[in-house]
């Protein structure tokens, strides 16, 4: 917003590599998924043979589970129950058996925004403040910002693949004491911008830091059916906090959160994603339900669309090869472009890059020379280079902030 910019040359199309939107760059929607969609939508449609069997059939379930049988219907804040019963599946069987419970699930078309609002509600008159990785998600300093709850950075290590560093993590939380009080720790995985997938050691470490300093883990795991590196597999929290024992799994409050809009299915406008809640006080979960409440519920579209993501076809059902082979390409695809832009940029004078292990995004790092850093007046570098690349290339990208913990410059 205090860039001022204009594009000189003639393009036909300015290219956005900043929005993480799969849609909007061309991926084509799953076709299942639209289908049953199609048929919630206008339930004529239910007795059109034209659709495949299992499409009819999921959207009939699915419009049984919404009150009048109708898309155009209230739900519970919380959520569909049909659907969050359908998350809890997922997760207990993702978790190879880690038990899951529809109560403790809710779905959301922001949990970022939900849980800022909780720490934001603590007792006492300190300040909250939330560990958060530099860099984050862009939106994420001015969620906290609009809450009145303190960014406490930890810096990622770039020279290990973006790793997330102990030693940081008590630096940070040492440091933050006395101007505010730190009660969580935010942690991105699949990372988000950096494309990092932490090892079981690394999250044993940072579920013990959290238990040692009594600190809320709220996990951001919105990546992780986008793994695209051969060497490293998604475990997500909870699994491990559970295999470590009673100690931590009776202990550590643990928020995770998956999207309907940054999986393979990628529809972002449909709105809709769910957050898990773990060990958390039953007052509290009462007062996530309330919050919630208190919101613009998620449209019910969305709703359905997590019930298709998290529980697809099964091989035999008509739509089971169509469905596997489009998540295929876009997987393979993905995978493919993240390598192939991995190469690009490594190529490229005075930029470096670090692989990705997950997710969509690539964070190559800029080597600047001096008579360009010179050049900053009210603006960064690195903000200076992207107003540079749009005006000269037509190319969009955004601007790696690090909230000032870094003289690095990077771009998203």
């Amino acid at each position: 917003a205090q860039c001022n910019f204009k594009v000189h040359k003639p393009f036909k199309e300015v290219i956005d590599v900043s929005s993480g939107d799969p849609h909007r760059a061309g991926m084509k929607p799953v076709s299942f998924v639209r289908q049953v969609l199609a048929v919630c939508l206008y339930p004529e449609l239910l007795t059109d043979q034209s659709f495949p069997l299992d499409v009819r059939l999921r959207a009939q379930r699915l419009l049984e589970a919404c009150d009048g049988g109708s898309v155009g219907s209230y739900t519970a804040s919380s959520g569909l129950l049909h659907v969050r019963q359908s998350i809890a599946e997922f997760i207990t069987k993702r978790d190879a058996g880690v038990p899951s419970c529809a109560k403790n699930v809710f779905i959301s078309s922001g949990s970022q925004k939900i849980i800022v609002r909780l720490l934001a509600s603590g007792e006492g008159e300190i300040q909250t403040g939330v560990l958060t990785p530099m860099p984050c998600p862009h939106t994420l300093p001015t969620l906290l910002d609009e809450g009145e709850v303190a960014l406490v950075p930890y810096r990622l290590v770039e020279e290990r693949g973006w790793a997330v560093d102990l030693d940081e993590l008590h630096r940070a939380v040492t440091t933050a004491r006395g101007r505010c009080q730190p009660r969580a720790i935010y942690i991105s995985n699949p990372g988000n911008p950096t494309g990092h997938v932490q090892t079981r050691e690394s999250i044993e470490e940072v579920i013990r830091f959290a238990a040692a300093e009594g600190l809320l883990l709220f996990v951001d795991e919105v990546y992780q059916d986008s793994m695209i590196g051969l060497d490293r597999e998604f475990i997500s929290y909870k699994k491990v906090l559970f295999e470590m024992g009673k100690e931590y799994a009776e202990t550590v409050e643990l928020v995770s959160s998956h999207s309907l809009s940054c999986a393979c299915i990628a529809e972002c406008g449909q709105r809709a994603g769910y957050m898990e809640i773990v060990s958390m006080d039953p007052e509290v979960m009462h007062f996530v339900d309330t919050m919630l409440c208190t919101d613009i519920s998620t449209p019910v579209t969305g709703q359905l669309a997590l019930d298709l993501m998290l529980n697809p076809p099964k091989p035999g059902d008509p739509s089971y090869d169509t469905y596997t082979q489009e998540t295929l390409l876009t997987r393979t695809t993905l995978s493919q472009n993240a390598q192939r832009a991995l190469e690009l940029l490594s190529d490229l004078p005075g930029i470096s890059c670090q692989p990705a292990m997950g997710g969509i995004y690539l964070y190559p790092r800029l080597h600047l020379p001096s008579e360009f850093t010179q050049l900053m007046l009210e603006v960064e570098a690195d903000v200076l280079y992207c107003q540079k690349l749009l005006e000269e290339e037509g190319v969009f990208v955004g601007a790696g902030h690090h909230g000032g913990t870094t003289n690095s410059h990077h771009v998203r």
